[in-house]
């Protein structure tokens, strides 16, 4: 399927986030670049631009639904992310996300 496909592109490309009890927000302005690395890949995978609009608003919601604000605040280091907690923040996106 495309949209796991990109699901997965999205995740481990640009915020890896783990799974946590608490919401919370990104930091200022990774959202926004969150949002844009997540739209061009599914462009470059041939994901219409609504489609990847709405899968990437999606995976926004369920990052800032499921994670706190330090834990979304660490996936963005340089220093690399656990493998456990980008597969905890692909599933939770997936699971958020998936078509219906």
């Amino acid at each position: 399927m495309r949209l796991q496909s990109l699901l997965a592109a999205c995740a481990a490309s640009a915020l890896l986030l783990p799974l946590a009890a608490n919401a919370g927000n990104f930091p200022a302005g990774k959202e926004g670049a969150y949002m844009a690395q997540c739209q061009q890949v599914a462009s470059a995978q041939g994901v219409d631009a609504a489609t990847a609009k709405k899968h990437c608003e999606c995976g926004a919601k369920a990052i800032k639904d499921n994670f706190n604000n330090k834990e979304i605040e660490d996936l963005d280091s340089q220093d690399g992310v656990d493998a456990k907690l980008m597969q905890k923040a692909q599933m939770t996106v997936q699971a958020a996300c998936k078509p219906k």
